[in-house]
């Protein structure tokens, strides 16, 4: 089988190539320029070409910065801007790894297109990692549909230490199992708010408000909070931890109120993208890559969903995605409203 292989310069995607190419298909890397920092790509490229040359394959590089920036990394600045919170990297596999990177493989006629992430596609449906410390099922689950049968993941059924271990059993590639590992958004380097700082003032500061609507304190700037956040504002005469409820950005205002009051029991998905046919179904869902999975009932109209927990949930942020999942395998999602 022709398989193209994305390559970061990572233990994991090294070794999912590596794994390939033992079994006998005939594999091609690509590595993909996704935001402007030459000394990165630099260092990125020299790894793959190291890989590559132990592999003995081919490899391509990939100028996808342009794409990157209208598709991710803009909607990332307006969703934060709108007082949401954002998931690029949700918008980043749909769009431009299994996007643009599938049209990528389909132009060089490669069968399939790899991966390292730690996920699985069983019986043509996505399926979380043997690892679920690892998984990334999350992630991938705004993956259009008619995509799966042409993706690998090569790591699905492996564990992390044993991916690193199989790096450092090989010389040439034991750095890769030492090295340090990529953070969560690859273009945020330390606090989402040095990105945001280059492109308008977040820090004006305004009105914190309690679930009354009364002004009880100050903020130096909406876009420093998220949901669930509890320091970096004041409210006068306040005796318990106070957190961020909810961030209206048209007024510069947020709410805030005791934990108790982040609790919620049902919500409204837009733009779902579903894996299975079901209109109404019982299920699991997560809010956020670490919560935890709750369980729930579905009701599905057209493009939107509406969601009911059988537990209260803390932590519910617009802009998220919520991905519903039954047993290990992903179902569908959506955008949390």
């Amino acid at each position: 089988m022709k398989i193209l292989v994305a390559l970061s310069g990572g233990v994991d995607s090294t070794v999912a190539a590596y794994k390939l190419k033992q079994e006998g298909h005939k594999i091609e890397g690509v590595y993909m320029k996704l935001y402007s920092d030459p000394s990165t790509h630099k260092a990125n490229i020299e790894k793959v070409k190291k890989v590559s040359d132990f592999l003995k394959i081919k490899y391509h590089v990939l100028n996808l910065e342009d794409k990157f920036n209208s598709l991710v990394y803009t909607p990332f600045i307006k969703t934060y801007e709108d007082g949401l919170t954002p998931n690029p990297c949700v918008l980043c596999n749909r769009k431009i790894k299994f996007g643009e990177l599938l049209d990528f493989a389909k132009e060089l006629g490669m069968d399939k297109l790899a991966s390292g992430h730690y996920a699985q596609i069983i019986d043509g449906l996505l399926t979380e990692a043997f690892d679920k410390s690892k998984d990334q099922s999350y992630f991938l689950a705004n993956l259009n549909k008619n995509s799966l049968n042409r993706i690998l993941f090569p790591l699905g059924k492996m564990l992390k230490k044993d991916v690193k271990q199989i790096a450092l059993s090989i010389k040439v590639l034991q750095e890769f199992a030492t090295q340090k590992e990529s953070s969560e958004i690859c273009f945020v380097p330390q606090a989402y708010t040095d990105i945001l700082k280059k492109h308008m003032d977040i820090d004006k500061a305004g009105d914190v408000l309690n679930i009354k609507g009364e002004v009880v304190g100050q903020h130096k700037g909406y876009m420093h909070y998220t949901i669930g956040k509890r320091r970096g504002f004041t409210v006068k005469g306040a005796h318990d931890a106070h957190y961020v409820i909810s961030i209206n950005a048209k007024t510069n205002e947020i709410v805030v109120g005791l934990k108790e009051d982040l609790d919620i029991k049902e919500f409204k998905v837009r733009d779902i993208n579903m894996f299975v046919e079901d209109k109404n179904f019982n299920c699991f869902v997560k809010i956020r890559y670490r919560s935890p999975k709750c369980a729930c009932s579905i009701h599905v109209n057209k493009t939107n969903a509406s969601v009911k927990l059988d537990e209260k949930l803390q932590g519910l942020a617009a802009g998220q995605m919520a991905v519903f999942y039954k047993d290990s395998k992903v179902v569908g999602g959506g955008w949390i409203e």
